[in-house]
């Protein structure tokens, strides 16, 4: 692949927190958090998919990210279309909205593929961007807690549908990871402390969502995440069953050895024995 004088993300390493939202700015697969002897670190991991448009500096919390002007790989667009259509659709729109922001053609390929946005795309919506808490617990009186105790949230990241989450957000690298069908919260009503407690957690619907992009999304989650395990929870209704399905497909295709369990909720909200 030629080489020629482009502009180009540079990262910064000691300012860099491996905090992964670069990584959901950035549709064209450009970056990727790595482990190295500081802690996990942003990585421009594919040059060619570099735009040097500067999509990823804006999520940046610690002004670790900068556009300079260097010899590096020509630009691949076509590619760039092919990784985003397999690894994450949802973005399409996105990444077409940020070449037209900076004035640059809509590629031949792209039109060709025909993709229409859907009216419920996210895009760039804040509402996507990967968000990491841990432990946040919400601070209550003695009078309050004596009078209406509660259950505290036992989640700790953001987003949790499967089509959003980022497969390289820093905050799966070995984590316990519980998929859940998005019905079983509202069935099963300790869900936060007998299930969530401690893990990570996706959510997706089987019958109403696309199962192989889920299991291709789960594959790259696994290939790239160093998973310690993935408990699944679904509903008894059979079509949940795919689920099941579709995340022990991916932990072969990742060809990891991955400790799996999976529990199955009635309709009444009990375990199913």
């Amino acid at each position: 692949m030629a080489k020629i004088k482009r502009q180009m993300i540079e990262i910064d390493e000691d300012k860099c927190i491996g905090c992964g939202n670069c990584i959901t700015g950035c549709p064209e697969g450009a970056l990727k958090i790595i482990d190295t002897p500081k802690g996990p670190k942003a990585k421009l991991v594919k040059e060619n998919f570099c735009d040097g448009l500067g999509a990823c500096i804006g999520e940046c919390p610690v002004d670790a990210l900068q556009v300079v002007e260097r010899e590096a790989d020509e630009y691949d667009e076509k590619g760039v279309i092919r990784h985003i259509k397999k690894t994450a659709p949802d973005k399409l729109g996105q990444h077409i909205e940020h070449l037209k922001k900076h004035g640059m053609e809509i590629p031949e390929e792209f039109n060709k593929e025909g993709h229409t946005r859907h009216p419920f795309e996210m895009g760039g919506c804040p509402g996507s961007r990967t968000m990491d808490w841990g432990e946040k617990k919400t601070q209550r009186n003695e009078k309050e807690e004596k009078d209406a105790p509660r259950a505290e949230s036992e989640l700790r990241q953001w987003p949790v549908q499967l089509s959003l989450v980022n497969p390289q957000a820093a905050y799966f690298d070995g984590a316990d990871l519980l998929i859940a069908a998005d019905c079983v919260p509202f069935a099963y009503a300790n869900f936060h402390s007998d299930f969530l407690k401690d893990k990570r957690l996706v959510i997706g619907c089987p019958k109403l969502d696309d199962i192989k992009y889920y299991k291709d999304k789960l594959t790259e989650l696994f290939k790239t995440s160093n998973i310690k395990s993935v408990t699944v929870l679904n509903m008894e209704v059979p079509c949940c069953f795919g689920l099941q399905k579709a995340v022990q497909d991916a932990i072969v295709d990742s060809k990891k050895k991955i400790p799996y369990c999976d529990t199955t909720i009635t309709l009444q909200g009990e375990i199913k024995e």
